[in-house]
């Protein structure tokens, strides 16, 4: 298995530099002024005057020059008032010819303006805020943990299963935890094994006795990223740290034990087999007798067994709370200087280790256990009594920290005397690794990250995204920002039915408001152990308000969406955090069929939220105007690509028979098809240029849009009505990040196919508009090229051949290996088209002029 996700292996070349590190020359005045005055797009927001300017300001807010932003509105102004034209034109020229058409399209088109203007209005103002870790730290102390002043942090990653989510990536994001920059007596790890396999418990013990050698390595050298596989998988490892000397030689070493650790991590699973095996025949357990699985003390692991039995399978275990490792002291711990038995000199360097947990919840038949949000509020539970640090981190397995000074940069919007007491959450954006070079199904999202999140940021704060996020604890209890309560202090005097039967974590919600607050060690002994174990139970949220107004929210696939939409209904702000290095960094699903599946359960879960309590038309006044239609955009989106579908398989209906125009005259309509699509792309640029993404980010979005909108967001629609119907829940299936690319082909995946009826929409779609183009020169051949009709043929086929082009990357991907050649692809379109195109022109006689027929459309 390890060999299957190891992402890049290549030489060693490393670049010294010498004097002050990269990050410190950034962080210094003269820098900041050089990368402002590179900076064409942003300029400095007037702050005014800003309450408790005594204290400093921990942040810059940054706007789009006026150049770029005015232009922009300009032009969508423009848009609007050409749409409205549009249809005030429309109703007044109704096509008589074919009523039912005209009627269809113009419910569509009106549905198309109307999600356009959702989209749009939240865009109006976008605003970019940048993180000051220098006044940070002159505020709160500098990077050496034992002067720095810090709050505490409860770093929770979820995982489920080690083959979909390959256990070689759950180690190294929590070893990048581990290496974190960060205070480390002030924040704490917490694995959540939703599978409970005794595979993920023994490989936080693996990463435990690693973590001791590869922490202090990045500390001494200053090493980027921290996590161990996509370090050593670097070209290029700038230098930056004070003791070059050492570095390969210490490097070097690392590498070898990191080598062997992957093998112990790839050879879990048959090791615990074989002790399992051998402990089972000592205990004279033969065939047809249930088979336990054995820990390494000896004792049986009361999670999943590998073979599974009652009270030991999926869904049927008991709750498992280890403390890997133990909360440090507060003081520094040197290492030892290098010696025969230790090559390494650790003598300078604090050789502390941040607490680790391991949790899996209990599992019973006949409940809902919901998934990764049951999970994530067990573990709010969980660390309320081990560490209870005022504020939350979340990864998936898959997510690991890039930047080493990622938890300190949300820090400087949670702790800013203007209105860091009101920010509920601080989201960053998402990167990923290992992408395709073309990035061929939009898996970075640049535009949604670059451009949709920077233009919240300027409302009432960016959605929660999944991960990837820093939350203020007392926001998930569900409480009010401090701006819309009686009292400053937090009171949950007649409330604690609202968090179930624990009267250990009622008490503790008090000290988890206090943002100043870091972690006190506690000692795990029997009554805090039967606490822990209430706390991961089953029924524990039986009469509670877990899962709608406290932790994260449930019986919807978009869980995150949800619970960010909560807390600002309440009033909540968040802020958006983008940083060089990117803070965090993951993986994304490269095939098909992944990728649409992943799509399909964020536009379900969308759907869900829209018939739901959470829906934003039932918000109340806390809810920004702009945001509240940035979330109503959010949970519809999916409907509108219901009219994408219907309009794309238009052609199949004029192909073998007559129809009629759906707008006369037509010459008329195509100018304003033009003009509102044109002025579209135009606003895009725009987009383009503030949002700092490329032609290309947009273009795949683009594109994957409408290969979305062609089969996953009306299926999606569908399982929403089926629901609303049968009144039975949805079940999306978890994306799997497996890969099978192998060494020599990182990418296989890419070219992998894996049929499934997903897919027939959009196949459906790409064969009627090859046919249509056929079908449309055939028609132009048959009645001469230079007649007018040919001519409305030949518009109308440019509708087809654009369809044809946002579908490009799903041709090349059901394609399989062919896809690695794209000239196949266009081979067999001119084929196919010129087939069509011959049978037509050899079976069909001239239609008269006055029955000529056409279907032209856009999407907004």
């Amino acid at each position: 298995m390890a060999a299957a996700v190891t992402r890049r292996v290549n030489a060693l070349r490393v670049d010294v530099e010498s004097g002050r590190g990269a990050s410190e020359e950034a962080d210094t005045p003269v820098a900041k002024r050089v990368l402002d005055a590179k900076d064409d797009v942003w300029v400095a927001a007037d702050e005014g005057d800003v309450p408790g300017a005594a204290r400093p300001l921990l942040f810059r807010t940054m706007k789009v020059k006026g150049s770029i932003l005015h232009p922009y509105r300009f032009v969508i102004l423009v848009r609007l008032i050409a749409v409205v034209a549009f249809f005030a034109w429309r109703v007044k020229h109704r096509n008589h010819d074919g009523v039912w058409l005209w009627a269809t399209s113009m419910v569509a088109d009106t549905w198309f303006g109307f999600s356009w203007i959702l989209n749009q209005l939240p865009k109006l103002n976008p605003v970019k805020r940048v993180p000051d870790l220098a006044a940070l730290a002159d505020q709160h102390g500098g990077s050496s943990g034992e002067a720095a002043n810090l709050p505490g942090i409860d770093v929770f990653v979820t995982t489920v299963d080690p083959v979909d989510e390959p256990i070689l990536y759950t180690v190294n994001t929590i070893l990048s935890i581990l290496a974190t920059d960060y205070p480390v007596d002030k924040y704490a790890c917490y694995l959540s094994d939703d599978g409970g396999t005794l595979v993920h418990y023994e490989a936080m013990v693996e990463v435990a006795s690693f973590a001791v050698l590869w922490v202090p390595f990045c500390r001494k050298h200053c090493v980027e990223p921290r996590s161990p596989e996509n370090y050593f998988g670097m070209k290029t490892q700038p230098y930056v740290g004070s003791m070059a000397g050492e570095f390969v030689r210490d490097h070097r070493r690392v590498r070898r034990e990191y080598e062997e650790f992957k093998l112990s991590i790839g050879s879990l699973a048959s090791t615990i087999r074989q002790r399992s095996d051998a402990y089972n025949t000592s205990s004279g357990k033969g065939d047809g007798v249930v088979r336990a699985t054995w820990m390494a003390d000896g004792t049986q692991w009361p999670g999943t067994w590998i073979e599974q039995a009652e009270n030991h399978r999926r869904g049927q275990h008991a709750g498992i709370v280890q403390v890997i490792l133990n909360h440090p002291s507060s003081k520094p711990q040197l290492g030892s200087p290098a010696s025969t038995d230790n090559p390494f000199d650790f003598s300078n360097v604090d050789t502390r280790l941040p607490m680790l947990v391991y949790i899996s919840r209990e599992k019973r038949p006949g409940y809902n256990h919901q998934k990764k949000a049951g999970a994530m509020n067990v573990m709010l539970r969980v660390s309320a009594l081990l560490s209870n640090a005022p504020f939350v981190v979340n990864f998936d397995c898959d997510h690991y920290i890039n930047n080493s000074q990622a938890l300190r940069a949300p820090m400087c919007f949670m702790l800013d005397p203007r209105d860091g007491q009101n920010t509920a959450f601080v989201q960053f954006p998402q990167r990923f690794d290992d992408v395709d070079p073309t990035d061929r199904y939009a898996n970075h999202n640049r535009v949604f990250f670059d451009g949709t999140m920077l233009s919240l940021n300027g409302l009432q704060g960016p959605s929660y995204l999944g991960t990837g996020t820093v939350f203020r604890r007392v926001a998930l209890y569900g409480m009010e920002p401090p701006r819309y309560r009686a009292e400053k202090i937090m009171l949950v005097a007649g409330k604690a039915n609202q968090f179930g039967s624990s009267t250990s974590l009622v008490n503790s919600m008090p000290d988890a408001a206090i943002q100043e607050r870091s972690i006190t060690p506690v000692l795990v002994d029997e009554g805090l152990g039967d606490d822990l174990a209430a706390l991961m139970t089953c029924a524990y949220e039986d009469g509670s308000s877990w899962g709608r107004d406290v932790g994260w929210v449930y019986n919807i696939a978009t869980e995150d969406v949800v619970t960010g939409f909560r807390m600002h209904r309440q009033g909540w702000r968040s802020m958006y955090c983008s940083m060089e290095p990117a803070a965090f960094r993951g993986t994304a699903p490269i095939n098909l069929t992944e990728r649409l599946y992943q799509v399909l359960r964020w536009s379900g879960g969308s759907l869900e939220m829209f018939f739901s309590h959470s829906n934003a038309l039932l918000a109340g006044g806390r809810l920004h105007p702009l945001q509240r239609v940035a979330y109503l955009n959010m949970s519809t989106y999916p409907v509108v690509t219901v009219f994408i579908l219907a309009y794309n398989l238009f052609p199949v209906m004029w192909i073998f028979s007559e129809q009629f125009y759906i707008q006369r005259p037509f010459g008329t309509y195509i100018m304003y098809l033009v003009a509102v699509i044109a002025m579209i792309h135009v606003i895009g640029m725009f987009e383009v240029r503030w949002a700092g993404i490329t032609l290309l980010d947009w273009c795949r979005n683009e594109q994957f849009y409408m290969i979305g909108a062609t089969g996953v967001y009306p299926t999606a629609v569908l399982y929403m009505a089926l629901k609303l119907v049968t009144g039975k829940g949805i079940y999306f299936r978890l994306t799997s990040k497996q890969t099978e690319a192998c060494s020599s082909d990182k990418f296989a995946d890419l070219y992998t196919v894996r049929w499934v009826p997903l897919l027939i929409p959009t196949v459906a779609v790409l064969v009627v508009n090859v046919a249509a183009v056929g079908a449309a020169i055939g028609k132009a051949a048959t009645w001469g090229f230079f007649t007018d009709q040919a001519r409305h043929v030949v518009l109308g086929m440019v509708f087809n051949v654009w369809i044809l082009v946002l579908l490009y990357p799903f041709a090349l991907g059901i394609m399989g290996q062919w896809g690695k050649r794209p000239v196949i692809l266009f081979v067999m379109l001119v084929v196919a088209i010129g087939a069509v195109g011959i049978v037509y022109f050899t079976l069909h006689t001239p239609y008269p002029a006055e029955c000529m027929v056409r279907s032209c459309s856009f999407s907004w």
